[in-house]
């Protein structure tokens, strides 16, 4: 599994009460906080100038709204896709991060009734390769895509990077593929 080789943005959806609590939320669609609204307002003039042509999301609603946000800032429509959407945790949603997770990073894991990080990698790998490649949906230029902490973890794997990096909410990072390998660049 890759990536197609096209430099793209990526922005993890503003804060959520759960994201503040160090809670797990995969599947469950929960809103954003107010601190997650201001950083969606936050991160928008970030990605002024950048040369984006277009914006796809999840269409759950913490990504939802970040990208909309993001998207009247920057004069662009927000397209959702599905398979954008965050990794289903089953019987671990709601619950702290921190007593599972790993394991489920390492693929030593899986809890009953989630999505496996294999899996999910398969599903990001699948998706990104459809608004990627020719003939994607916004081409040409780098598109924005406004997703999960744990869908962006399945796209470093993809791009051959440390898994266990936390992904910052609403902090544009930009992903370029540079000779045989990646970088992500996080926007300070």
């Amino acid at each position: 599994m890759s990536l197609p080789r096209v430099a793209f943005w990526f922005l993890r959806h503003g804060q959520t009460d759960e994201n503040a609590r160090g809670v797990s939320q995969g599947g469950r669609d929960i809103p954003l906080n107010a601190t997650g609204v201001a950083q969606a307002h936050h991160a928008a003039p970030q990605l002024e100038r950048r040369g984006i042509t277009g914006i796809v999301a999840s269409p759950m609603q913490r990504a939802r709204v970040t990208a909309e946000i993001v998207g009247e800032a920057l004069r662009l429509p927000v397209c959702f896709d599905p398979d954008l959407r965050e990794g289903g945790f089953g019987g671990m949603e709601g619950k702290p991060l921190a007593s599972w997770f790993d394991d489920w990073l390492k693929g030593v894991a899986t809890p009953d009734g989630a999505e496996s990080f294999s899996d999910l990698k398969t599903r990001a790998a699948q998706v990104m390769g459809r608004l990627l490649s020719p003939p994607g949906p916004i081409l040409p230029g780098p598109i924005l895509i406004v997703s999960h902490g744990a869908f962006f973890r399945a796209l470093r794997g993809l791009m051959g990077l440390e898994l266990d990096i936390r992904t910052p909410n609403a902090v544009p990072i930009q992903c370029e593929p540079v000779g045989q390998r990646w970088r992500a660049t996080v926007l300070e």
